[in-house]
């Protein structure tokens, strides 16, 4: 496995998580965007996940070296018309939850026609869209719009059983899949500080092995491909 350099793009909780503990296999070191021009000329991979403030740099940074850009907003960043690198999305990178967001998308098509309801619940503070609740209601065929979300702390604790400890830092999703004689049911629940380091470094692995040509891929399917 090739060792890249690691650039983290942001200022927020999840960009200073993945600077002080992302570590791994293929991973030579962590460098702050800022400090990009230590990465050198060796291989480097491109983690954003930032308000989308430096995105411009971002592109233009990877296509001059051919950096891998792996995209962790959920905002829904615009990319160029005509990508000359990869960009992999990532609305996630619990190795639990995209093994779950794997199995929905591979088992999608035996739903078809039914009725399905996608809820999800975030800490109140959130404001971007919730990119693991997109991604699986792409996958199932529901409108985004049909998504449900919560971000009320009385609802989250008295109806979907957050604990008063993790209202503030929490992630939940249940899908619905009814007919007219069965309901079926299926929750995930992330209580506190995910592992997104580690998750990350896995994602790092899979994308170094997988080495996808220029455009946009979805790491799900890459995850699919290996699996």
């Amino acid at each position: 496995m090739e060792s890249h350099t690691v650039l983290i793009v942001g200022r927020g909780r999840l960009a200073a998580e993945l600077l002080h503990g992302l570590q791994g296999p293929g991973i030579a070191r962590v460098l702050p965007w800022e400090e990009r021009e230590e990465a050198g000329g060796g291989p480097c991979m491109v983690v954003h996940a930032g308000s989308g403030r430096e995105l411009g740099e971002v592109f233009d940074f990877c296509a001059r070296g051919g950096a891998v850009l792996l995209d962790l907003s959920t905002a829904g960043s615009a990319y160029p018309a005509e990508l000359t690198f990869p960009v992999v999305v990532c609305p996630n990178v619990n190795m639990a939850m995209l093994s779950f967001m794997a199995m929905v998308r591979r088992s999608a098509g035996l739903f078809r026609g039914l009725d399905i309801g996608i809820r999800e619940s975030h800490q109140a503070a959130k404001k971007t869209s919730p990119g693991t609740a997109v991604h699986l209601a792409r996958s199932l065929g529901v409108p985004e719009a049909a998504i449900r979300s919560e971000r009320d702390p009385k609802v989250q604790r008295e109806s979907l059983g957050i604990p008063e400890e993790f209202l503030d830092r929490h992630a939940y999703h249940e899908i619905v899949i009814r007919d007219d004689q069965v309901e079926i049911r299926m929750q995930t629940r992330v209580l506190g500080k995910s592992a997104y380091a580690s998750g990350l470094a896995r994602v790092i692995g899979i994308v170094s092995s997988r080495r996808p040509g220029p455009g946009c891929h979805d790491i799900v399917d890459l995850l699919l491909d290996v699996t």
